[in-house]
């Protein structure tokens, strides 16, 4: 079977609510007690870029970025899959994109990631972001957001 490739573009006004709804419905935000009416004010964030990956003309996956969110550094806020489309590359195209799209603007590009969500640390690292820092107890007791950059390489 050959895999339709996917696009990544800005957000269309209709899909806002989608990306809000799978937000809201996955986990780290579940556990992290963020409920539909947050994940809405994130997506439509004026401060915040949001894109959608679509495959088929299907939207599979979304990234949401702040242009200037950690020192002026692009920040990635939330990176999701829509559950039937995981573990079919979408989040590591997203996350190449956001690198693709502040290479020569930025040197680096940061994201938080929760203690608990082992698989989306497991693929940051592996995309070659690093721990720099711990926020202990940040947004849920017991958990800690890891924050992490990645060097942008310059052409």
């Amino acid at each position: 079977m050959i895999e339709m490739p996917v696009e990544i573009s800005p957000v269309q006004e209709m899909e806002r609510e989608w990306a809000a709804e799978l937000m809201a419905g996955s986990d780290p935000w579940i556990i992290l007690g963020r409920g539909l009416d947050a994940c809405r004010l994130r997506c439509n964030d004026p401060e915040l870029h949001l894109f959608v990956a679509r495959r088929g003309g299907e939207s599979c996956g979304f990234i949401l970025i702040h242009p200037h969110g950690v020192a002026g550094s692009p920040y990635v806020a939330s990176v999701a899959v829509a559950e039937n489309h995981r573990n079919q590359g979408i989040g590591t195209r997203l996350l190449d994109f956001a690198e693709e799209l502040f290479k020569g603007r930025s040197r680096y590009i940061f994201l938080c990631v929760s203690s608990f969500n082992v698989r989306a640390r497991t693929l940051y690292e592996r995309l070659g972001y690093s721990v720099v820092g711990e926020l202990k107890d940040y947004v849920i007791d017991g958990a800690s957001e890891i924050l992490m950059q990645k060097r942008l390489l310059h052409d």
